[in-house]
């Protein structure tokens, strides 16, 4: 006889996490089912290990501008030993408190371990027992996408797992890809000592970013000495345990790179082959990913999706929302819940920060609105110059008719704070003028906001310090 429970989630990360204490918060009885470690993704291979050597290697990077400023010199010899354990430490104990103690101390949240596969649209298998509910979540996320490429089969590579495992830091390290895990590990390992070359297909880094602070972010790759070659065609690598080659070509002609590792970043396949959706009636799309509406329900009646595996945006907040938004929807029928992704904020923590939130500049003008855009460079900033950090820019996209912000992006020096304001202003749909009129604290890098929405109706280089 199957287990009954009132919601199965296949999955344990922060989505499934997420969704899980909400349906226990409303009374429902839940089981989980990880088939490796709890936590999933952003804990363990993501978000907490990328962004402790993250910042870490920022401090390292801060003692060189320090000894610029007149600190004298700073910054040894990396203790990669050191280094290595303190991720590893950071990542146990927030696996710990943020996920095995809410486990053990939360009743009717139980784990499972094992592959769940479902069997048809109302029961799971996993191992040799059978899970039977009216309502399940499917949160298994994704992982690193493997391209096609000749030689691939017999030669050593990384993948963000692999390289946020390291034990040493590589002398010299070849990146596949241009997307967000390709300049936030690129970056990081470049001021640790590693020669680091970023290879892409396309024009640019940072593809769905607006070009201004993506091409900010690139300059200040290549001022630290990063290799970034674009309209690069991968042709085929090979190597051994003592390193790697390369053979690529670009503008139709051919070239080559070598260094001691290799780094696949390009992109993120979702975990859904092997779990049974195509029995349980789910649809998926021709990559895999789920195909859900916005209240996270997908083809089937009785399954939900949220998270990685949708092909949404991956990041750990907006999966955890999902995953609520899919539990009040299910078991609070006709609640209107549903999830709109425009208004969330996201960040890449290269330094400068990337932030983003609501319209492009081009998808404002396809939905319909008369755009006006205004562009500020970072240097505009008073705290820019405090601090040493001038590069970047800030970009605001309005409503020419009504002044509403549509849209923020921006490169800037602790630009994954600064987003926050800009997400919660479109979402009170909030106009320039509005941010234009509230006081910030002087001299802070918030005040970039201001100056950049003032931009739109005066020339801020005539304002002094303070001014209203």
């Amino acid at each position: 006889m199957p287990d009954k429970y009132d919601l199965v989630i296949l999955g344990s990360g922060s989505t499934a996490f997420a969704a899980a204490l909400r349906a226990q918060s409303l009374g429902a009885r839940v089981v989980m089912v990880e088939k490796s470690v709890l936590g999933g993704t952003c804990i363990n291979w993501g978000c907490v290990p990328s962004k402790t050597l993250i910042h870490a290697a920022l401090f390292y990077q801060e003692g060189k501008l320090g000894a610029r400023l007149g600190l004298g010199e700073c910054g040894g010899p990396v203790a990669a030993e050191r280094l290595m354990a303190r991720r590893d430490e950071v990542v146990g104990y927030l696996r710990k408190t943020k996920y095995l103690d809410i486990l053990q101390n939360v009743p009717g949240l139980q784990l499972v371990k094992g592959t769940g596969r479902f069997l048809g649209p109302d029961r799971v298998e996993v191992l040799d027992r059978f899970y039977r509910s009216e309502r399940f979540l499917v949160a298994v996320g994704g992982n690193p996408r493997i391209p096609r490429i000749p030689g691939l089969e017999s030669t050593p590579f990384l993948t963000s797992r692999g390289a946020l495992l390291l034990k040493a830091i590589p002398s010299s390290l070849i990146i596949i890809g241009g997307g967000v895990i390709a300049v936030e590990l690129g970056q990081m390992f470049r001021r640790l000592g590693t020669r680091v070359t970023i290879l892409e297909h396309g024009p640019r880094i940072l593809a769905p970013v607006e070009s201004e602070p993506a091409l900010a972010v690139r300059n200040v790759l290549r001022e630290e000495g990063m290799e970034i070659v674009c309209r690069t065609t991968i042709c085929s690598v090979a190597g051994d345990g003592a390193g790697v080659r390369v053979e690529a070509e670009r503008d139709g002609e051919p070239v080559s790179f070598a260094a001691e590792k290799l780094l696949l970043a390009a992109g993120t396949a979702p975990a859904t082959k092997g779990i049974g959706l195509e029995l349980a009636g789910v649809a998926t799309d021709p990559r895999g990913f789920v195909t859900v509406d916005e209240r996270m329900r997908t083809t089937a009646p009785g399954i939900w999706a949220a998270g990685d595996c949708t092909g949404g945006m991956m990041i750990a907040t907006v999966g955890a929302r999902e995953g609520i938004v899919a539990v009040d929807d299910m078991l609070n029928p006709g609640c209107g819940c549903s999830m709109d992704h425009l208004n969330v904020p996201m960040a890449i923590f290269t330094d400068p920060e990337v932030g983003t939130v609501g319209h492009t500049e081009e998808g404002a003008k396809a939905a319909g609105f008369d755009v006006a855009v205004n562009v500020m460079p970072v240097s505009a900033i008073p705290k820019a110059h405090v601090t040493g950090h001038t590069a970047g820019v800030i970009k605001m996209v309005a409503d020419r008719a009504t002044g509403r912000l549509l849209g923020v992006h921006l490169a800037c020096h602790r630009g994954a704070d600064i987003i926050n304001e800009a997400a919660l202003a479109i979402r009170l749909r909030a106009t320039v003028e509005d941010l234009a009129n509230a006081l910030h604290v002087y001299p802070s890098m918030g005040e970039g906001l201001r100056l950049c929405a003032q931009g739109f109706s005066r020339d801020i280089s005539r304002l002094s310090c303070c001014a209203e």
